[in-house]
């Protein structure tokens, strides 16, 4: 199940879980779209793959037990390990090349 980190692991911006603009790696790293956009060009800074939006979990239960309020988002901040520059540096080495193919 995703942890549904609440921030933007470049900017520290608020991703909270029903955020449309929270972009999430296959490992889950978590980006805001903007930084996606403008400054990582979908490349991951930590693993070199693509960004997709990150699911909204339901708010309400539809189904018994499944919901925001079962199984809650993480309170968690995430900081990224690179500097801005660093991630800069290698999203710009990575980003002709199509997420499939890296």
């Amino acid at each position: 199940m995703l942890e549904l980190r609440p921030n933007c692991e470049l900017c520290d911006c608020n991703l909270p879980a029903d955020s449309d603009q929270a972009r999430i790696c296959s490992y889950e790293c978590t980006f805001c779209a903007s930084c996606v956009d403008d400054v990582l060009h979908n490349v991951c800074p930590n693993y070199g793959g693509g960004f997709v939006s990150r699911p909204i979990r339901p708010k309400t239960a539809r189904k018994d037990g499944v919901s925001r309020a079962h199984q809650k988002p993480s309170d968690q901040r995430k900081v990224a390990k690179l500097t801005r520059q660093q991630m800069i540096a290698f999203a710009a080495a990575h980003k002709a090349v199509p997420p499939a193919q890296r």
